[in-house]
């Protein structure tokens, strides 16, 4: 089965193909130093291929959500040192996901109390939870043509602290409605200067974060992660079948070490992304059996494929899967916030269970 088989991705070795996907789980301090909670949940998860972190700041700009990390500040680093080097004296393999999250904010969530930044000026629906509890999103602002070289620049930074921090890598978000994909979007993106409206200008902030990040800290060690027509966080998309593909065909001679797909049911859009690029395809498949998601590997369409729930229920999932060991159910109102419960108190299989 495809599934155990080593593998690498860029500079990453890997002992299998069963990879956990980020996951914000705000347990982080206030100032977005990671935890002694933090630090245990990840090496308790050190059995999967590949660790990605849940997403992190790169600036106090890009924080929306309450208590999720950073790794901007000196302070960021060390805390995620520990983590890293826990996870790595525990055999495991873990990147940081840099998310910016652009107008999926709210002032009182961040350390200045700034408006939102955004490619327009574009509310989005939905509320946002803070620690006065859930209040409407603002209307953001929109960075200037002449901020962006400087947005730019807080992700290279960011990424040049994620390896100063000790992690074998950087993933780039750039789905699920956050500040990549906001550029990405025409409803979020209303730009009429070099990054809106053309698909070319509406890729090009993509570009230049992983050009960016690959510079500082070598394509194979950076990844990216997309998710073609997803509509979360009031996203809306009309032309995937044109702006995708030419997104790859712009990153591809970059020969980064991965592309992180979410795959949302098209598969004919998933075929071209896979042939046109060069290097590892990590797929996540949401919602679908983990026997599906491993038949992707034995094809050959996806080089690694993520799990996110099934890795947050069950700290030993590779090993529950290889014995047929039954599954911890994960609990849904643990996800968000809280202590250890939900968190590092899912069982793992006895030393005699394996």
């Amino acid at each position: 089965m495809t599934l155990w088989t080593p593998t690498t991705v860029g500079a990453i070795e890997l002992p299998h193909r069963l990879a956990m996907a980020p996951m914000t789980r705000d347990r982080s301090h206030a100032d977005g130093v990671p935890t002694d909670l933090n630090r245990e949940y990840y090496t308790q998860r050190a059995s999967m291929a590949l660790i990605v972190t849940e997403g992190t700041q790169p600036s106090a700009d890009g924080q929306g959500y309450l208590l999720t990390p950073g790794i901007y500040t000196a302070a960021h680093i060390d805390g995620w040192r520990t983590v890293t080097d826990a996870v790595h004296a525990a055999g495991g393999r873990i990147v940081v996901q840099l998310m910016h999250t652009g107008r999926i904010a709210h002032p009182d969530n961040t350390p200045h109390h700034r408006q939102p930044v955004a490619p327009s000026a574009v509310r989005p629906s939905g509320v946002m939870f803070t620690a006065t509890g859930p209040q409407e999103m603002p209307v953001p602002r929109a960075l200037e043509t002449g901020e962006i070289a400087g947005v730019v620049d807080e992700f290279r930074h960011a990424a040049a602290s994620a390896i100063a921090a000790g992690f074998d890598g950087v993933e780039i978000h750039g789905a699920n409605g956050y500040l990549i994909h906001q550029f990405l979007s025409s409803n979020a993106n209303q730009r009429t200067d070099g990054y809106g409206g053309s698909v070319a200008n509406r890729i090009r902030f993509a570009v230049e974060v992983v050009r960016a990040v690959a510079g500082e800290i070598g394509a194979a060690r950076t990844g990216l992660r997309l998710s073609p027509a997803n509509p979360y966080n009031d996203i809306t998309e009309y032309d995937t079948a044109e702006l995708y593909p030419a997104l790859v065909d712009a990153l591809a001679p970059l020969n980064l070490a991965y592309l992180h797909l979410i795959h949302a049911g098209d598969d004919d859009l998933l075929g071209k992304l896979r042939a046109g690029w060069p290097t590892a395809l990590v797929l996540n498949r949401a919602g679908a059996p983990l026997d599906r998601r491993a038949a992707d590997l034995d094809t050959g369409l996806a080089d690694v494929i993520t799990v996110g729930a099934a890795a947050l229920a069950n700290p030993d999932l590779p090993v529950r899967l290889r014995t047929g060991a039954a599954l911890n159910e994960p609990d849904p109102s643990t996800f968000y916030g809280g202590d250890h419960r939900g968190y590092t108190d899912y069982p793992a299989l006895a030393p005699a269970d394996h």
